[in-house]
Order: structure tokens, then C-alpha cells, then sequence
């Protein structure tokens, strides 16, 4: 096996040679978006009817270098591209998100989370430099050392607002075949907290490493942690690809095995939880639903045309149930503060499972855009369903309470989702004077939209 993949950097210079040429023939003052597949935000919009940038080129995976750690990736690659390429030379990224279809450069401008975090950080973290296409139609690469070292820091979290990465060069980890779970339950939040606390500061669990953890909620009496180690050989692996459902695994065994692809995929064959939803979890819509289409992109796809023509909405009225208000979020909230943060969940939002994934900043300097503490340990909170509403009140309501909880935490938001704050809000929680500053110089023209007005004012 070689330890080098050879360089493609040539290749990658054609195809930057005629974005940038796609980019400058677009007409001044025409909304700028990228043409591509896939998306894993959940900021819904009716489809565009201009142009987008045909950026279908950029999902290369080269120069891989096994000694040093590192690899070039496209910006465009999909986290399952990317671990297609880098498993045969026993590596993988160092924060794989959890879901196939996210890409390199969503997962860095925007923000990624998976259960390495909390030694790892978040995806951004382990780029050393990024190219990218600015705002004015320019191309630089930023690092922490050079000119551009204000975008390095302020691009996680502009969701594309300042530009769009090409390729970035980031560092690996070395992986083994298996990876061996505990799943270990907890009686309060209380407990679940402590115990996370502990084993991310040790880095083991009665006296075993842990590589992974992550947790879900199934109720206020009922929390699981799965601790997950590598190992080299395994005595049964488990297959959750086919009928059997990864999280309802959780409840009933202590011990599984699982092989490292099927480990880092284990919750894209459902959703999480969420494939429920459009029947796929029924044990006869699963018998017949083909493989293939047991993927989280899929059943995006079918959530969004039922968001665009309000399938669900009208039916819930037919039956008399009224509307339902998507509650579709990822909150980091410090870990002394997850008690507070579940118990008011449980009491005034009552969606379960809940999913928890600790993460501790690698980097002490910071991420300006998403200001949290880098000496804090946080634990991101994801939930993603709908609530019902009662009459009169108006959609919006659930998300808002939790925004001003979150806040009232000393936590963030991530801004994949629908938000509500108010413009000054907005900008007081997520550093106007950095961005203003980025924005004014990588894209002075405004030729795309502002951080508030993708994410807030045009929901």
C-alpha cells in the first residue's frame, strides 16, 4: 500500500481556472449559489430559478500523505467520498460528521460535530489552510500565519457569506478495522453530566480508552453514553443497515461491535432517529425500503418536498390536530449546565430522543464567528422533530424559547436551521465587528448576502 497518493494539484488548478471564469460572468447584482445535489441545511426555500455555480468538479480527494497525516481535499467531497478514499490507507478525518452528504466545506463553514469532538474539536480545526473563493472573485489561501489569517479564523460559521472553499489540507487519524461500544445508562442528567466531565478529561471509562462518546435521551430517567474504542479484531460485528435499527440498539445491549465504516455511518442509515417519521423504522416499509435509499440525503429530499407543497400541515388539519412547528436544532451548552438545559427541554419542548455529543475547542485562540470558550467543555445538544401548536400561537414560538434558554446557558446555536433572534440579538451573539470586517474585505461589492439575512431574514 502507498504511503502517497499522487498530487493532483494541476487538475485542481483547471478547475478553479473556470470557477473563477463561472464567477465573473455572472451579471452584478444576481444572487449568487452553488449547484450542487445535495444539502444538509434545513433552511428550506422555494429553488432558484437562476444559475447556480456548477461546482460538480470539486470533490477530488488527493495527495494523500500517510507519513505526514495530512490529505488535499476539494471542497465539494462529501464526508462519504472522503472516508471511501482515506479507509484503504487506514485513515480517516479527524471529525467525521455524521451524516454521508455533508461536505468539507459545509462542515468547516459552516459547523460539524461527531463523537472524536471531544478530543478532535470541530472539523474546522484539524484545516491547516484553505483555498477559497472570495465574495469579489478573487482566490486566496488562508492559514493561520499568513495575511489571510483573519478569514482562517472567521470562515466557520459564514455559511458562505464571505466565500466558498476549494480545497483545503487537513489532518488525519490513523483508524483500526473495529471499533467496540459500551453503552452505559444513567439514571439523571445530573449523573450523564459527571460522567462526561470525568471521561473527557481522562480519556477512559473503568479503566479502558475511549476514543468516541456520544449520548442519547430517551426520557428524564433514561440516558445512555456509548463509549467507543478502537480495536484491532472483534468476535461479532453488528449489521444496522438492513432491518435492525441503530439507536433502538442502544436500550437493549451493553456491548457491540461494529466495523469502523459501518461506526462512522451508524447514524446516517436512519436519520438518527428520524426516519420514523416517513414510516421507514415499521418493520414492513423496512423489509421492502431497498438499501440504497436507506440514507439521510433521501430522506431529505422527501422532507423537503413535503415542507414545499405542506403535505403533513394539510393533513394534520384535516384530522383536526392543527399545525406542527419543526424544532430542528444543534445547541452547545456547557456540560455543568446540561441538567438545566434538559430539564427545561423535557418540561416545555418534549421531544425524545435527544442526541448529546461533548466538545472541547482544540485550538485556544478561538473561532471569531462562534465565539465559544475554548477552556469550556461543552456538550452539543441535537434534537430534531416537531412539537405541536396549539391555537393561536403563532410558529416559531418552541424554536424562540430555546434560543433565549441557550443564551440564558452561556451556550450557541448553530445556524444550519431556522433561527428567530432579532438583528441586534443576532450580531451581539455571533461578533458584528469581526465579520463586518471580513465582509468589507473579501467581499466589499455584497455580491452575496450577509450572515443575518441568509440565516435569520430570509426563513
Amino acid at each position: 500500500m502507498a504511503d502517497r497518493v499522487t498530487p493532483m494539484f494541476g487538475e485542481h488548478s483547471d478547475d478553479v481556472a473556470e470557477l473563477v471564469a463561472q464567477y465573473a460572468q455572472l451579471p452584478a447584482g444576481a444572487p449568487v449559489r452553488l449547484a450542487k445535489p445535495t444539502s444538509n441545511l434545513f433552511r428550506f426555500r422555494e429553488p432558484s430559478e437562476s444559475p447556480g455555480l456548477d461546482v460538480g468538479r470539486f470533490t477530488k480527494v488527493f495527495d494523500i500523505d500517510a507519513d505526514a497525516g495530512t490529505a488535499q481535499v476539494q471542497g465539494m467531497a462529501t464526508y462519504e467520498q472522503i472516508v471511501d478514499a482515506l479507509l484503504p490507507t487506514g485513515h480517516v478525518p479527524k471529525v467525521v460528521p455524521q451524516l454521508k452528504t455533508i461536505t468539507l466545506g459545509g462542515a468547516v463553514a459552516g459547523l460539524g460535530i461527531e463523537s472524536t469532538s471531544y478530543r478532535n474539536g470541530l472539523p474546522h480545526e484539524s484545516v491547516r489552510e484553505m483555498e477559497v473563493l472570495t465574495g469579489d472573485g478573487s482566490v486566496v489561501v488562508a492559514r493561520p500565519d499568513n495575511e489571510h489569517a483573519e478569514l482562517y479564523r472567521g470562515f466557520p460559521n459564514s455559511y458562505g457569506t464571505l466565500g466558498y472553499a476549494l480545497r483545503l489540507e487537513i489532518e488525519l487519524e490513523r483508524v483500526t478495522p473495529f471499533v467496540k461500544l459500551r453503552h452505559v445508562l444513567f439514571a439523571t442528567a445530573e449523573e450523564c453530566a459527571d460522567a462526561i466531565t470525568r471521561i473527557c478529561a481522562d480519556g477512559e471509562f473503568e479503566g479502558q480508552r475511549v476514543d468516541f462518546i456520544d449520548g442519547t435521551v430517551f426520557s428524564p430517567t433514561e440516558h445512555h453514553l456509548t463509549l467507543g474504542s478502537y480495536v484491532d479484531t472483534a468476535p461479532f460485528t453488528s449489521d444496522y443497515t438492513g432491518r435492525q435499527v441503530y439507536y433502538r440498539s442502544l436500550q437493549r445491549r451493553r456491548v457491540d461491535y461494529l466495523t469502523t465504516r459501518d461506526y462512522l455511518w451508524r447514524w446516517d442509515t436512519d436519520w438518527f432517529w428520524c426516519s420514523r417519521a416517513i414510516g421507514v423504522q415499521h418493520p414492513l416499509v423496512r423489509r421492502f425500503w431497498p438499501a440504497r435509499h436507506k440514507r439521510s440525503d433521501v430522506y431529505r429530499r422527501i422532507v423537503a418536498w413535503d415542507r414545499r407543497h405542506s403535505v403533513t400541515d394539510r393533513l394534520s388539519v384535516l384530522r383536526g390536530k392543527g399545525l406542527n412547528e419543526p424544532v430542528i436544532q444543534d445547541v452547545e451548552i456547557p456540560v455543568d449546565r446540561l441538567p438545566e438545559f434538559l430539564e427545561f427541554f423535557h418540561r416545555e419542548i418534549g421531544i425524545t430522543p435527544i442526541w448529546l455529543c461533548p466538545v472541547r475547542l482544540r485550538d485556544e485562540t478561538g473561532w471569531s464567528l462562534y465565539p465559544m470558550d475554548p477552556k469550556t467543555l461543552y456538550v452539543n445538544v441535537g434534537f430534531w422533530a416537531t412539537v405541536p401548536l396549539h391555537p393561536g400561537e403563532a410558529p416559531g414560538r418552541h424554536n424562540r424559547a430555546i434560543e433565549r434558554v441557550v443564551t440564558e446557558l452561556d451556550g450557541h446555536k448553530s445556524l444550519y436551521s431556522d433561527s428567530y433572534f432579532e438583528e441586534d440579538e443576532f450580531w451581539r451573539l455571533y461578533n458584528r465587528p469581526a465579520y463586518q470586517r471580513l465582509k468589507d474585505s473579501y467581499d466589499p461589492k455584497g455580491r452575496l448576502p450577509g450572515l443575518y439575512e441568509k440565516c435569520v431574514r430570509e426563513r
